[in-house]
């Protein structure tokens, strides 16, 4: 899937944001969990943290939305990821509020 698709379905589901409860096969009982179990399904990278860093109350994901083209991703996926908290944030990056 290309960038500006993963893009274009963050923005069409951005209604499910923060919805975990519509979640149906939970990884997790905890939003965030079940976001970092499937990003780390979709973009495996061994020995590396799923926080790249954080600001104030934001916190960055070392997953690209390049990374997660070349994955096999999902619509599903991205609609999960939207109700875990997940955003794009300057448009090649991944975020969450914690």
């Amino acid at each position: 899937m290309e960038t500006e698709q993963i893009k274009a379905l963050f923005e069409k589901h951005h209604d499910e944001y923060i919805k975990f409860k519509n979640v149906k096969d939970k990884l997790s009982g905890r939003p965030d969990i079940h976001a970092f179990l499937l990003l780390d399904r979709l973009v495996p990278s061994p020995g590396s943290d799923m926080v790249a860093y954080s600001e104030h109350d934001e916190f960055f994901l070392d997953v690209s939305l390049d990374d997660l083209s070349k994955s096999l991703i999902a619509e599903a996926d991205i609609v999960d990821l939207v109700r875990c908290g997940v955003r794009i944030w300057n448009g090649e990056g991944l975020c969450m509020y914690a």
